[in-house]
């Protein structure tokens, strides 16, 4: 009996703000394990607890096959999966009991038990895979059914041996990523997720990583399972995974969710290349940063093969601050990528971080200006969540309240002390999405005067959303000037 049971603990309906926007992506990290696992002969099964409604549900896979080992193993492409929130890890808990229960070996694999594996050793889980996990778990199964029980010897994990906590060495990561199988998307309801997609946005997406790792040093950025080395897929490999899914799933657009889309010299021009021969027709987004976003060749890559949005992280107006999580971009090219961006029609949008230790209202208002100058296609605003292992941590640690996580992804907590207490900064956040869609409005105005012959019912419905978002606006922002003053 070699069968395996893999699973993941992110369960959407116990992130309010991510159910109700409707667009969730397949476990990728889990469904990479379940495809190295079955190419070396194992009778293997995946439970998604995407849409399920308690962590209870496991029982009735566990019962039904029996498995051996029993793995959950999430998904460390997906930045929801790296914060580490409460509910999934109550949900992990809560399965690997159950699991024990049911007389599986128990091994889990996320950044959270990373962080956190006496804390998973205590609950339940018998081994804790301790960064990239395929070739760590692939040695532990078979040391466990080859009755081998020297996992000292075993890099990157974690187990209890004779009541003590033992931690091996790290294991290195993975160079070549063309020998992995591609993911087992047939493991999964495929149609679960176009469903949602189709009734909130009206197309289906799917999820992409061509790379591991991301070499830059953005000082508050966990790196829990792939770390600081950047290691890519050839265009090739990726390219024969885009034709497979668009004959199995006919999706419309990719997210491709490496940290860093495109950064190894030549890739991005010979993807497009590939993506024309095929004759693939598909959009898709990225990640990325603004100092690699300078180059028209790249960005006319990027468009010739179907990005439409480029997720940068801009972080913060404030050079000061960008200095300070030693994020490695200046001001001006966030100004020049955005710019370089919408003249090859491509949608810049930003992620935003408030509440960076020694932020001051100098600094917010930098920020607030940069997106009112550049009006992103979308803008993600969150604030300073400290991750262990991070310099950011360690820094803020002495700071921290006794939270440390948060319960689901729109809980937005400060969770240290800093300039501003957490209810100003949760104010903030209302009045700059409020304001962000004030000036939306006032370029659409712009736009019917200056470009009426490019005047579109989109364009108009923005216009006259300004009868809207200037009273709110106004109405938020002396909420926030009532917050300043009552805390001064």
């Amino acid at each position: 009996m070699n069968n395996i049971l893999f699973t993941h603990s992110y369960f959407l309906r116990f992130d309010p703000k991510q159910w109700a926007q409707g667009q969730p992506y397949p476990p990728l990290g889990t469904l990479y394990a379940a495809a190295v696992m079955r190419d070396k002969g194992f009778d293997v099964e995946v439970f998604d607890t995407m849409f399920s409604k308690k962590a209870t549900e496991i029982l009735q896979p566990l019962q039904k096959h029996a498995p051996r080992f029993f793995v959950i193993y999430d998904d460390g492409f997906n930045y929801l999966t790296k914060m580490c929130l409460t509910n999934m890890r109550e949900a992990a808990f809560e399965m690997c009991k159950l699991a024990k229960a049911n007389g599986c070996t128990v091994i889990v694999s996320n950044s959270d038990s990373t962080d956190r594996y006496e804390e998973y050793l205590q609950h339940g889980a018998d081994f804790i895979l301790i960064g990239e996990a395929e070739a760590t778990l692939s040695e532990l199964i078979d040391s466990i059914k080859n009755r081998n029980d020297n996992y000292e010897a075993i890099t990157g994990l974690a187990f209890l041996q004779n009541g003590l906590v033992k931690k091996t060495p790290g294991r290195a990561v993975l160079k070549d990523l063309d020998q992995l199988p591609l993911p087992a998307w047939d493991l999964i309801n495929i149609e679960a997720y176009r469903e949602m997609w189709l009734k909130s946005k009206g197309y289906f997406s799917l999820n992409i990583t061509t790379t591991r790792g991301c070499p830059f040093k953005c000082n508050w950025c966990a790196k829990p399972i792939y770390g600081s080395r950047y290691n890519s897929r050839s265009p090739q490999n990726v390219v024969a995974e885009l034709v497979m899914l668009k004959k199995q799933f006919n999706m419309d657009h990719i997210w491709f969710c490496d940290d860093i889309f495109g950064l190894k010299p030549g890739w991005l021009i010979e993807f497009a290349q590939l993506v024309k021969k095929a004759n693939l027709n598909f959009k898709y987004k990225i990640q990325t940063r603004a100092d690699l976003l300078l180059q028209d060749d790249q960005i006319s890559a990027l468009a010739a093969s179907g990005c439409e949005n480029a997720w940068i992280g801009a972080e913060s107006g404030s050079q000061a601050i960008l200095d300070a999580m030693d994020k490695g971009t200046t001001i001006e090219q966030i100004y020049r990528a955005t710019q370089l961006l919408k003249k090859h029609h491509i949608k810049p949008s930003f992620f935003i971080q408030f509440g960076y230790l020694g932020e001051t209202k100098t600094d917010i208002d930098k920020t607030i200006k940069m997106i009112n100058d550049l009006l992103p296609f979308e803008i993600g605003i969150s604030v300073s969540y400290p991750l262990p292992g991070t310099v950011f941590y360690q820094k803020v640690k002495a700071a921290m309240q006794h939270k440390t996580n948060w319960t689901d992804s729109d809980e937005m907590a400060l969770m240290f002390n800093n300039t501003y207490p957490p209810a100003f900064y949760k104010q903030l956040h209302r009045y700059v999405h409020q304001n962000y869609h004030k000036h939306l409005a006032k370029d659409s105005i712009a736009k019917l005067f200056t470009q009426p012959l490019n005047t579109s019912a989109n364009t108009i419905k923005k216009a006259l959303s300004i009868l809207y978002y200037t009273p709110v606006t106004f109405m938020e922002k002396l909420k926030l000037r009532y917050t300043e003053r009552a805390i001064s």
